[in-house]
């Protein structure tokens, strides 16, 4: 399923870049993520990054993801995205988008069950109520 999924994204975002010229691409933070030296700023781990592709640049998306010389101010730098870091292919120009759901960092078998303590039990929120007609 992930496999299907990563090339959609992959389909996504050449049909994109193919129309428009450049496509942008929304990257989560994770430690697999390469962004060269520079690396991801305190704001882009917590919202994300965004990166500019156009149909002049050389780079490859092979089945773990996309490896580009990307320049950052005036500084080249290697990078290296994984697919999964990869949520959202989207064109201003075309007004069009692809999201998908950012991956768990962790298995649900794995986490603790924060909704369990978190929610009240369904008895808790029971009213019972008595109507039989009193004489």
């Amino acid at each position: 399923m992930a496999a299907d999924l990563n090339e959609l994204k992959k389909n996504m975002f050449y049909d994109l870049l193919n129309l428009a010229g450049r496509v942008f691409i929304l990257i989560n933070y994770a430690e697999d993520v390469i962004i060269g030296s520079r690396g991801f700023l305190p704001a882009e781990k917590e919202k994300g990054l965004v990166l500019v592709f156009n149909n002049k640049m050389n780079f490859t998306w092979d089945d773990a993801g996309l490896s580009a010389k990307l320049v950052f101010g005036s500084t080249p730098e290697r990078c290296f995205i994984p697919n999964e870091a990869i949520v959202s292919v989207f064109s201003p120009e075309l007004s069009a988008q692809f999201s998908v759901s950012p991956a768990e960092k962790e298995p649900a078998e794995q986490r603790p069950d924060r909704e369990a303590k978190e929610k009240p039990s369904a008895d808790a929120k029971v009213v019972k109520v008595d109507f039989r007609k009193r004489k």
